[in-house]
């Protein structure tokens, strides 16, 4: 569905887990011009065709999965990338032109050193369905994408807690935060698994609060949504969970 101007928003409404997925439509130049945020699953653990429903969605906006030329992972917890390898043959077997070529992946460089060793026992599970490599790491800062009229001035924040080399997407134009696992509406991103850090990820809550933030696009969906619309409603989300969570982390 879309957001903000050619921003995507593609929650997951099945009954198993999946990642939320966002879709930035024609920005990159070429063939090959959309940008996707987190991937996701290929079929989760309840047999569910996380991926299927994900490209039937895009399509119903009127783009095309194998028309995407970047895939950028918040993370690397296995329902935000097992996907990542299939859409890259996706975009590789079904281009438009015959100069198109694969999608490229980016994530942040502790996020792949904890894929391959902290991570490990997603490896083992999957096997070969999430085997990709990155094509190139992003860091915290400015991060543009495309030219002209279709220039994308993203800012990569590097937002630790919920797992190693985690980052966190902001759209300064439209003042559009895009939070992977770190914050939810009234809830955030746990820390039990291997590589949290309830102390790094209330440091990365206070830094994304610091944002001037009128719209807020969470990785998953509570019981009281996925975003927030307005900059009273994404403060107010900050504050709640200051209050009722950072005691406990």
């Amino acid at each position: 569905m879309k957001l903000i101007d050619n921003l995507y928003g593609y929650p997951w409404m099945g009954t198993g887990n999946n990642c939320n997925s966002y879709f930035f439509a024609n920005v990159l130049e070429g063939n090959s011009p959309h940008v996707i945020i987190d991937s996701g699953h290929i079929t989760n653990e309840t047999g569910e065709q996380c991926l299927s429903n994900l490209i039937k969605a895009i399509e119903t906006d009127g783009f095309k999965a194998s028309d995407i030329g970047l895939i950028i992972n918040t993370h690397t917890h296995i329902d935000h990338y097992q996907a990542n390898h299939a859409l890259q043959e996706i975009t590789q077997k079904n281009s438009s032109a015959n100069t198109a070529k694969k999608a490229q992946i980016a994530l942040h460089e502790e996020a792949e050193h904890y894929r391959k060793t902290g991570g490990a026992r997603w490896l083992q599970i999957y096997g070969d369905a999430i085997n990709f490599e990155p094509d190139f790491f992003i860091k915290e800062g400015e991060f543009s994408l495309g030219k002209g009229g279709s220039k994308l001035d993203l800012q990569i924040i590097h937002a630790p807690g919920h797992g190693p080399g985690h980052i966190c997407v902001y759209w300064p134009k439209n003042k559009a935060l895009i939070t992977g696992d770190i914050v939810f509406v009234a809830s955030v991103g746990r820390t039990d698994l291997p590589g949290g850090d309830g102390d790094l990820l209330k440091q990365s809550i206070e830094k994304l609060s610091e944002f001037d933030s009128e719209y807020l696009f969470a990785g998953h969906s509570t019981e009281y949504g996925w975003m927030l619309s307005g900059k009273d409603k994404v403060e107010h989300n900050f504050n709640f969970i200051k209050a009722n969570y950072f005691p406990y982390l």
